[in-house]
C-alpha cells in the first residue's frame, strides 16, 4: 500500500477527517502513525529492484557449451550445432555430477540459441508482439512495456560485457560504432525498430539499451481507428489532406506514436510520386514503388565525415522529389524544411517534439534560430505560417493509450502572431472501471480555410465531417 493510501485509510478510521482542530494528544498520535507509514514505505522503496547475477553453475555450463560450439564449428554449420545443443548439454551434465539439480538445462540451451541466432536474452521480448518497448538498465535489470505499462522482467544478462556484445551486434551491420570516444549511438534493428544505446562512463548503471519496437506488419489507418487513436471521419479528412498535397506536421511527446502516424499518413501518398525520406535511423516503412531513403551519418573516430539531417534536406531538393518526408525535425534543418515547403515542395510530412500545436510553432522558431541565420522573429513566423498547413498533435494518455488530441489548421498571420484553429479536438469524458480513458476526437464545428483547396484537388468531403452530431450551428 502506498503512503497516500495509508494516509487516506488512517483518515477514514477517525470519525472526523484529520484536521488542525484535533486535540494535542490526537495530533501527536496521528503524526506518529503517518511517520511510521512513511518510514515503512521508504524501506520498501529502498530495496533495490536490481537482482543478483545469474547462477554460477549455469554460467559455467554455458561457458563449457561455448567451447564445445567453437570446436564443432570447424566441422558443422551453425544450424546443425543448434540442433545438437540440447544433447551436448545433457552429455556435459552426465560427465559432471555437480551440474545435476543446480542448473536448468533448457534455460541454458535457450539462452545460447538466443545468443547465436538473435540478440541474446532480450530475444524473447523482441519476438513477443505484445511488447512495444524494451529497456535494458545494465546487465541485471530489464524492463518492457506492454499495453502502455512498464513491467520488470526476470531476464538478465551474464555481465556488462554480455550487454556490450549485444550492442555491437546491433550497431555493426549498419556501420555505427560505440566505444569510450563515442559512448552513445542511435541504430535500428533489421525490422526497423529504433535502438538507442549508451555505455559507461556516461551510464552509471552499466551499458543501457532502449528499443522501440515496430510492428512486423506496418499499421494501417484501420488499425489506428480500431485502437481509438482517431475516428473514421478524421481518417477520411487526413487522407484528403495528404492527397491534396497539404504540408503536414505531426507533433507530440516522446513515445506518443508520432512516427507510427507519419508512416500511416505516408501510405496515402499516390504510388506514382517520387518520395524522399530523411531520418537519423531509417524507421519509416513505405510501400510505394518510388521511394528513396536517406539516413544521416555520425562522425568517424577522428570526428570527421558527419552528414546531418540538414545536409540531407538540402541534398534532397536536388533529387527531384514529389514529396519530402522527414522522420524528425530537431535542429537547424527546420529552416531548410520550411524553405522547401515554401518553394514548391507541397505535400511534405515531418514530425517534431512538443506539448501542443502552439508549442510546436514556438519550437520551430527556436530551431530556425539554431541555423545561425539572423532573421527577425516576424520573418520566421511568416515562413512557418506560409509553409505548414496542418498540425496533428498526438499524446500518450495516463492509461498508456496513444491518441490524436488536436488537429489544428495554421491559418496565417494576424499582426505578429500565427493564427491556429482547431478542426478536431479530443474530449475526455472520464475514466472507466478498468482505468481506461474515455473520450472521443470530435469536430469543433469549424470548416478549415483550405477546404476549397481540397475541392480543387477533386476531393469532396461532406461538410457534416466538421460538425459534431447534435450540433445545429455552423462556424464555417
Amino acid at each position: 500500500m502506498s503512503l497516500l493510501d495509508r494516509i487516506q485509510a488512517k483518515a477514514k478510521e477517525h470519525a472526523q477527517p484529520l484536521s488542525l482542530d484535533l486535540g494535542e494528544e490526537e495530533q501527536r498520535t496521528s503524526k506518529k502513525d503517518l511517520i511510521a507509514a512513511f518510514r515503512e514505505t521508504r524501506k520498501k522503496e529502498a530495496v533495490s529492484s536490481k537482482t543478483k547475477p545469474p547462477n554460477d553453475k549455469q554460467q559455467e555450463l554455458k561457458n563449457l557449451l561455448h567451447k564445445q560450439i567453437l570446436s564443432e564449428l570447424k566441422e558443422d554449420n551453425l544450424d546443425e550445432i543448434i540442433q545438437k545443443l540440447d544433447a551436448m548439454a545433457l552429455e556435459i551434465i552426465k560427465e559432471d555430477e555437480s551440474f545435476r539439480g543446480t542448473v536448468d538445462r533448457k534455460k541454458v540451451v535457450d539462452e545460447l540459441i538466443n545468443d547465436l541466432t538473435g540478440f541474446g536474452p532480450i530475444n524473447p521480448l523482441l519476438v513477443d508482439d505484445e511488447v512495444t518497448e524494451i529497456m535494458v538498465n545494465g546487465p541485471y535489470q530489464v524492463y518492457c512495456e506492454r499495453n502502455g505499462k512498464l513491467e520488470l522482467t526476470n531476464i538478465q544478462f551474464r555481465d556488462e560485457e554480455h550487454v556490450m556484445n549485444v550492442i555491437e551486434k546491433i550497431v555493426a551491420p549498419i556501420g555505427r560504432r560505440i566505444d569510450e570516444s563515442s559512448p552513445m549511438v542511435d541504430a535500428r534493428l533489421p525490422d526497423g525498430s529504433r535502438v538507442n544505446a549508451i555505455i559507461p562512463p556516461l551510464s552509471l548503471n552499466g551499458p543501457t539499451i532502449t528499443i522501440r519496437k515496430f510492428s512486423k506488419d506496418p499499421l494501417q489507418i484501420e488499425d489506428l481507428i480500431r485502437f481509438g487513436t482517431l475516428t473514421e471521419e478524421v481518417a477520411l479528412f487526413l487522407e484528403a489532406c495528404v492527397k491534396a498535397r497539404l504540408n503536414i506536421f505531426v507533433s507530440g511527446g516522446t513515445g506518443s506514436g508520432k512516427t507510427t502516424t507519419l508512416n500511416v499518413l505516408s501510405n496515402f501518398i499516390p504510388d506514382d510520386e517520387r518520395i524522399v525520406t530523411i531520418e537519423d535511423a531509417a524507421e519509416l516503412q513505405l510501400h510505394q514503388n518510388h521511394v528513396v531513403s536517406l539516413e544521416s551519418r555520425p562522425p568517424n573516430i577522428e570526428g570527421k565525415g558527419a552528414v546531418t539531417i540538414r545536409d540531407l534536406v538540402r541534398n534532397s531538393l536536388r533529387m527531384r522529389p514529389d514529396r519530402i518526408v522527414i522522420g524528425e525535425v530537431r535542429g537547424a534543418e527546420a529552416l531548410d524544411m520550411l524553405q522547401a515547403m515554401n518553394t514548391g515542395h507541397d505535400g511534405s510530412l515531418a514530425t517534431g517534439h512538443s506539448n501542443s500545436p502552439r508549442d510546436m510553432i514556438a519550437r520551430l522558431e527556436t530551431m530556425v534560430l539554431l541555423a545561425g541565420v539572423e532573421l527577425p522573429v516576424k520573418a520566421i513566423r511568416e515562413q512557418i505560417a506560409g509553409a505548414i498547413d496542418l498540425i496533428i498533435h498526438q499524446a500518450r494518455l495516463k492509461d498508456g493509450s496513444r491518441k490524436i488530441v488536436h488537429i489544428t489548421e495554421v491559418q496565417g498571420m494576424e499582426g505578429d502572431v500565427i493564427v491556429l484553429q482547431d478542426i478536431f479536438l479530443f474530449k475526455q469524458q472520464g475514466i472507466d472501471s478498468d482505468g481506461k480513458v474515455k473520450g472521443r476526437l470530435v469536430p469543433t464545428g469549424v470548416r478549415p480555410k483550405f477546404y476549397e483547396r481540397l475541392e480543387q484537388s477533386g476531393i469532396t468531403i461532406p461538410p457534416s465531417v466538421f460538425v459534431e452530431e447534435g450540433w445545429s450551428g455552423w462556424n464555417g
